[in-house]
């Protein structure tokens, strides 16, 4: 499922990077922010949001240009208040990790107390159960409205 969200007033105009494989494997593309690609993670066990900074060669935060930083703070922000708006979660989970994708990227995980994983990370703590297609187009787009993009 792709997006065709146009980008937002306030984009550094960048052209989108190229996504590491397994994030495009991994997640719904929803569109963008002011600075980074949103995506949602297939895993409907958690509302899960994943933030790529459009910059080019990222592996770590420290690499991030000093220009981009208070967007990506802004869209992390932003990526939270879509996900406190859509399911009032008890914890937000931010995250940087990148173990299995060297690619920088920001999680921004939704968790409820007595969600599967609780209070436990979710990172590799059981296989992703997907969305239904049409379960992942409804949160898909009820996310995109809630982050205008």
């Amino acid at each position: 499922m792709t997006g065709s969200c146009l980008t937002p007033r306030g984009s550094t105009g960048l052209a989108d990077v190229a996504l590491h494989p397994r994030l495009r494997e991994d997640a719904l593309w929803l569109g963008r922010l002011s600075v980074c690609q949103v995506l949602l993670m297939n895993d409907s066990r958690y509302p899960w949001l994943i933030l790529v900074p459009n910059q080019e060669g990222l592996r770590e935060w420290d690499q991030l240009s000093r220009l981009l930083l208070p967007g990506v703070h802004a869209d992390i922000c932003r990526a939270s208040e879509a996900l406190r708006g859509y399911c009032q979660p008890d914890k937000l989970n931010v995250a940087a990790l990148g173990n299995l994708v060297p690619q920088l990227h920001i999680h921004v995980v939704a968790r409820r107390h007595g969600d599967d994983t609780w209070p436990k990370p979710v990172w590799g703590a059981l296989p992703p159960l997907p969305y239904p297609t049409a379960t992942g187009q409804a949160v898909a787009a009820h996310l995109r409205a809630a982050l205008a993009c």
